[in-house]
C-alpha cells in the first residue's frame, strides 16, 4: 500500500511518529505485566502468613493453634488433648486449596499473554481481566469461608472464634482460657484480593486492543 509523506521529510522520521503510539502502549503492557507478578507475589506472601491464632493459657508460649489456607497447625499439647474434629479439615481439603494456589498461579500468568475477548451479548470483556478479577474475587471469597468455617468449630467447641473465651476440657472438666484473633495474615490476604481486583480493572482500561 503506498504511503503518503509531505515532501522534504525523510522516512525515517515518518517511521519514529507512526511507532510512537506502538512503544507507549507496550511500556503500559510492561508496566501492567510487572504489576500483576506484585499482585501475585503479594498474593502467594498472604497465602504462607498465618490467618487467625489462638493461645491457650495452660500452655506456655503463644499461638497454640494457627489457621492459614490449608487448615489448622497445632502444637503437640493440643493434638494430644483436644477432639481433632474441633479443628481440623477433611483429608482432601488441603490438596484442594494447594491446587486451587496453582490454577490461581496459572490463570494470572496467562492473562499476561492471553489477548482473545468474552462476549456477553453486547457486552465484551477482555479474558485477561476476566481470569485476574476470578482469582481476586475467589481469594476474598476463600477468606470469608474460612472466617465462617472458623465460627462453626467454634461454637461447636463452645468457644469464640475472636476474642476471650473459656473452654472445659472434655476428660477432665478443667476450664481452660483461650486468647483467639485474626492475624496479619489474613488482612494481607484481603488487600491481595482487592489488588487483583483492581488490576483485572485497570486491565481493561488501559490494554485495549487497537
Amino acid at each position: 500500500m503506498p504511503t503518503w509523506q509531505p515532501k522534504g521529510m525523510p522516512g525515517w522520521v515518518m517511521t519514529q511518529i507512526v511507532d510512537v503510539p506502538a512503544a507507549r502502549t507496550g511500556a503500559v503492557v510492561w508496566i501492567f505485566r510487572g504489576l500483576l507478578v506484585a499482585g501475585a507475589a503479594f498474593m502467594v506472601y498472604s497465602w504462607f502468613a498465618p490467618w487467625w491464632s489462638a493461645t491457650l493459657a495452660v500452655i506456655p508460649g503463644e499461638n497454640h493453634l494457627v489457621m492459614r489456607p490449608w487448615g489448622v497447625e497445632v502444637v503437640p499439647q493440643v493434638s494430644a488433648n483436644a477432639d481433632a474434629s474441633l479443628y481440623s479439615m477433611p483429608w482432601f481439603f488441603a490438596p484442594f486449596m494447594w491446587a486451587y494456589l496453582v490454577v490461581c498461579m496459572l490463570a494470572l500468568a496467562a492473562s499476561m499473554f492471553v489477548d482473545w475477548t468474552l462476549s456477553l451479548g453486547r457486552i465484551r470483556l477482555p479474558l485477561a481481566a476476566v481470569l485476574i478479577a476470578l482469582v481476586g474475587l475467589s481469594y476474598m471469597s476463600a477468606l470469608g469461608i474460612a472466617y465462617g468455617v472458623g465460627e462453626l468449630k467454634a461454637s461447636m467447641a463452645g468457644s469464640n472464634f475472636i476474642g476471650k473465651s473459656t473452654i472445659r476440657h472434655a476428660m477432665t472438666g478443667t476450664k481452660v482460657k483461650m486468647v483467639s484473633d485474626l492475624q496479619i495474615g489474613y488482612w494481607l490476604a484481603v488487600g491481595a484480593g482487592g489488588a487483583l481486583v483492581v488490576l483485572a480493572l485497570l486491565r481493561g482500561l488501559l490494554i485495549r486492543k487497537p
